[in-house]
């Protein structure tokens, strides 16, 4: 593996590789078909489960001839992952490269408590961190740059990221999940210019600074804030907090343990995340009927790898809900661009049958300054019709009457998404802080209908 910066390019230069970033979307789409014809020639040929898989299916990589010709391909998720990793141990037999050729595993531990392993070759290493590179490089870090790297190096595919920072050249720090005070003397002594978090994690930093004496904008020189994990980067009322409360520019990135680190990413402009399409074929699909929904229109992310050869992903459904857009951004790069997650399957509440997501929300507390942007969903079962309550907590000397602030927020919340909510006005701090990613919901109505 070679983690050398290249060719060092003038901290001037818009792109990190501007013939691919700039390409028309017919040469992305030619590019797509090509990687995913030998893509799926190689899972059929080297996996023994994609095998066995495309042939339980009646399909073949031959048939693939044109884009729409994946839609013939069955899907796979995080449970089969999973359960083959349990019947061929210790990776699973999606494998399509002998264990010789693997270099490096990350790993996330699911429901079973069984962590579950994604390998990489040494070429889909470098891939990879090349990409990071050109990520970092589209939001703006630069060779000059001090860069503090705070997400967890135990297995976690975030922890490598850092390894992109390093290609461009910026000065790396491997911080890690460090104790927050520490991290902020640390982001203190080295005068750190970037840092990369989830939002819970850069908002409660933040609170601590001030806490702890310290004034985030004045006494560090923290300019950008990378963020991953939860879908507050893309909410603009939550990164737009977060900017106030650092005096820093916040990016919103996108990553999956089961593809690499970061697979999409926000550039100077913040008008959605940059898809990898070099590497990851997207689809947004209807979670119902499995079929394609318009660009800007949200839809379930199911994604195929083009070159990863430890493990090819042959459409993985992901759970998450997205949307996406081909429009041409500002910035002159021409890949596709995700609005950011709105939410999970899994996450997704379904009161008096209007789908809500945590995101949904957010977006509302977090846009009001009487309150602190801390929030959870309560859903309750009573009489066997579903009910609804949403804590927040108001800012510290807010002297307004808690009634009243409630009665705002749930007009606003029913005005935007069509539901009618119980809302809770709390004093501030009365919600826990995340470290990590935040859990949002609490949902009371298991085992209502036994």
């Amino acid at each position: 593996m070679n983690f050398a910066i290249r060719q060092p390019l003038r901290s001037s230069q818009a792109y990190w590789d501007q013939q691919l970033e700039t390409q028309s979307r017919a040469q992305w789409r030619a590019q797509s078909l090509a990687l995913l014809q030998r893509h799926l020639a190689l899972a059929y040929e080297k996996s023994p489960f994609y095998r066995a898989h495309f042939d339980a299916a009646g399909v073949h990589p031959d048939q693939l001839r044109t884009l729409d010709d994946l839609r013939r391909f069955p899907f796979i998720n995080k449970k089969v992952v999973r359960d083959r990793q349990i019947a061929v141990p210790p990776f699973g037999d999606l494998c399509a490269a002998p264990e010789r050729d693997i270099v490096y595993i990350s790993a996330s531990s699911g429901s079973t408590g069984v962590p579950t392993a994604s390998p990489f070759t040494a070429q889909d290493f470098d891939d990879w961190i090349d990409y990071e590179a050109r990520q970092f490089w589209s939001s703006g870090l630069r060779p000059e740059d001090r860069y503090c790297h705070s997400l967890n190096f135990s297995l976690f595919v975030g922890g490598p990221c850092v390894l992109g920072a390093q290609k461009l050249g910026a000065l790396s720090i491997h911080a890690g999940t460090v104790p927050s005070e520490r991290l902020l003397k640390i982001l203190g002594q080295f005068q750190a210019t970037a840092i990369w978090t989830t939002p819970s994690y850069a908002w409660y930093l933040g609170e601590t600074a001030i806490k702890e004496g310290i004034d985030p904008r004045n006494d560090l020189a923290i300019k950008r804030i990378f963020v991953a994990g939860e879908p507050g980067g893309s909410i603009p009322e939550t990164r737009q907090r977060i900017e106030k409360l650092w005096g820093a520019s916040v990016y919103d990135y996108y990553g999956l343990s089961d593809i690499f680190g970061s697979c999409a990413g926000m550039c100077e402009q913040k008008d959605g995340l940059h898809w990898a399409e070099d590497h990851i074929y997207v689809e947004v699909l209807d979670p119902a009927t499995g079929e394609p929904v318009p660009f800007g229109q949200r839809g379930e992310l199911v994604l195929t790898t083009l070159k990863k050869t430890a493990r090819p992903m042959v459409r993985f459904r992901t759970g998450d809900i997205v949307s996406f857009t081909d429009e041409p951004c500002a910035c002159g790069r021409t890949s596709l661009r995700m609005r950011g997650v709105h939410g999970r399957l899994d996450d997704m509440l379904i009161i008096k049958g209007v789908n809500l997501f945590p995101s949904d929300v957010e977006s509302i507390v977090r846009d009001d300054h009487d309150l602190t942007g801390e929030y959870k969903l309560i859903v309750e079962r009573v009489n066997h019709l579903d009910r609804l309550t949403i804590d927040v907590e108001h800012v510290a000397g807010w002297t307004g009457a808690p009634e009243d602030l409630a009665h705002r927020i749930a007009r606003h919340l029913k005005s935007v998404v069509g539901i009618l909510a119980d809302v809770r006005v709390l004093p501030p701090d009365t919600l826990p802080r995340e470290t990590h990613k935040a859990k949002r919901v609490e949902d009371r109505r298991s085992g209502v209908w036994a």
